[in-house]
């Protein structure tokens, strides 16, 4: 039978299938659905230092293959997190990474050393994608400078795994990937959203009351793919990236695969498709079983490694081992 499970950061997951921060709540919801501990992990809603009742409606308009939102990272912050969500959460038998931002370093840091002892939540992912209110509002990611001193500042804190959720809205992903693997990160998380508008004509205005949102679903498949094979081209096994960006089906989870990837997350198919996290783990179970593959490490960077003379098959082993003592095993053409 094919082995999905893997490990990531010293950490055994059952699949390589989690589901995507703001797509699925704290993952209380879905169990009214299904059975959530089918799940590799639950990536929860954005954490943050204090409540925030997030922005004006209209906030989310769908798009030709997607949709913009533009909610404003809306959460009740993390003391009532710890205090009324996460004994829910305790219950359910899979792990859960907790998806934190801030307005400055030091609420970051302060929001992860909250839950640093609830045992629930196995690693922290950080969303970069939100304005320095420290340094003039620049956004975490879009600086280098700025985000490895953040992710520098957070890992002397803690001792959970720390992966950082890069923005896509960038001139070269690569580079912004390099400053999180200088700085300590032990993963990265590809992509966030991208910046996209639509103009309501008739009322000739801005169709969200923010003006811009975040572009996701089928559409940014083809981008996300692309910077997370420019990535492991250049970084190997280095560091292991998690894919997420346009993700509906098992097909769509190869691809990121093929591309680098060693998790995927299922973002906004969970809104149209609540069980497609399910789907795409079935259908992950069977291609391997229908193309004789034994272990799911064996389909990471698959497509970089048919280009490689020599020996194509990285065993889980080396891959794990890799992942876990920062190697500098790569896969180039």
């Amino acid at each position: 039978m094919a082995d999905l499970s893997i490990e990531l950061f010293g950490i055994r997951f059952k699949n390589p299938v989690w589901v995507a921060s703001g797509t699925f709540g704290y993952g209380i919801e879905a169990t009214r659905i299904y059975d959530v501990s089918k799940l590799g992990a639950v990536v929860t809603k954005g954490i943050s230092l204090r409540p925030r009742p997030g922005n004006e409606t209209p906030r989310i308009i769908e798009t030709p293959c997607g949709m913009l939102n533009s909610i404003g990272l809306q959460n009740p912050g993390v003391e009532s997190f710890l205090k009324e969500l996460y004994p829910q959460i305790e219950k359910i038998d899979t792990h859960f990474i907790a998806n934190v931002f801030g307005e400055s370093e030091e609420e970051y840091v302060e929001v992860c050393l909250a839950l640093e002892s609830a045992h629930k939540i196995v690693a922290y992912e950080l969303n970069v994608s939100c304005p320095n209110v420290k340094k003039g509002g620049i956004v975490f990611g879009h600086d280098p400078k700025v985000l490895g001193s953040l992710v520098e500042r957070i890992k002397a804190k803690i001792r959970k795994p720390l992966l950082v959720k890069l923005s896509p809205n960038v001139s070269d992903i690569t580079e912004f990937a390099k400053v999180c693997v200088d700085s300590g990160a032990d993963g990265l998380v590809l992509i966030n959203t991208l910046l996209g508008m639509r103009i309501n004509i008739r009322k000739a205005r801005p169709e969200l009351s923010t003006k811009t949102g975040g572009l996701s679903g089928p559409a940014i498949l083809p981008v996300a793919v692309r910077m997370i094979w420019q990535t492991f081209e250049r970084f190997g096994f280095r560091i292991p990236i998690v894919g997420v960006g346009g993700i509906t089906t098992h097909e769509d989870a190869l691809e990121h695969i093929y591309a680098g990837a060693s998790a995927v997350q299922v973002g906004t198919a969970n809104f149209y498709e609540p069980f497609a996290p399910l789907k795409v783990i079935e259908g992950l179970r069977e291609f391997m079983e229908r193309e004789g593959v034994e272990s799911f490490s064996k389909l990471v960077g698959k497509a970089h490694r048919l280009d490689i003379k020599g020996d194509v098959n990285l065993s889980q082993k080396t891959l794990q081992d890799s992942f876990r003592k920062g190697g500098d095993t790569e896969c180039r053409p």
